[in-house]
């Protein structure tokens, strides 16, 4: 069984990592824990290097009510659920608005850490957050079409049920108007009932 120093000798190792140049360090990371649900973001924002943790900021705020709202408090959730990334460098800002999107290999070079981690936790339940997490593991046109269902699938080699969600940026009005609040909700429901979650709570 995994134990909780294997998980943060594996961050200590990755908080190493220097492979993309173009990537802002510091890598960012989660509590090193062993958790069968796995959230996956998107990539750190530019606040997130000085406060040394995912989610520290404006969209976190958000994303934590989320979760408080089916029986896991900000705390509660990061000592409980083990918080990863597509990428775990900030990208910097796009010269148009917003951050820059990862390229294809930044996101291949920082797979191999998520890999490992699957391959550490073996988790049951996994919960994308924005499209660009959702969409490394299905295909997403529309967030539609995604966001409120369930989906059983195989990733690095482990079988996991994936319950997407909506980024919780500021910037999006996506989760603020229908059909993204019903659909949100969909997904939250989904979440807390599924049995990794229930262990939790």
């Amino acid at each position: 069984m995994t134990t909780k120093a294997a998980v943060a000798e594996h961050q200590a190792l990755l908080r190493q990592c220097r492979k993309c140049s173009d990537m802002i360090p510091p890598v960012i990371t989660g509590q090193p824990i062993t958790s069968r649900i796995l959230l996956i973001g998107q990539a750190p924002g530019d606040k997130e290097g000085g406060l040394g943790r995912p989610f520290a900021w404006t969209a976190g705020k958000t994303l934590f009510k989320w979760f408080a709202s089916i029986g896991l408090n900000e705390a509660e959730f990061r000592k409980k659920i083990y918080m990863a990334a597509v990428c775990r460098c900030f990208p910097g800002k796009n010269p148009k608005g917003g951050d820059r999107v990862p390229n294809n290999e930044e996101i291949l070079n920082c797979s191999q850490w998520l890999q490992a981690e699957f391959s550490l936790l073996q988790p049951k339940l996994v919960i994308p957050v924005g499209k660009l997490a959702i969409s490394q593991y299905i295909e997403v046109k529309k967030m539609v079409d995604v966001i409120g269902q369930s989906f059983e699938t195989t990733i690095f080699g482990q079988s996991v049920h994936l319950i997407p969600l909506p980024h919780p940026s500021g910037a999006s009005t996506w989760h603020r108007m229908e059909p993204g609040i019903a659909l949100l909700q969909q997904a939250l429901s989904l979440i807390e009932k599924h049995e990794a979650w229930k262990k939790l709570i």
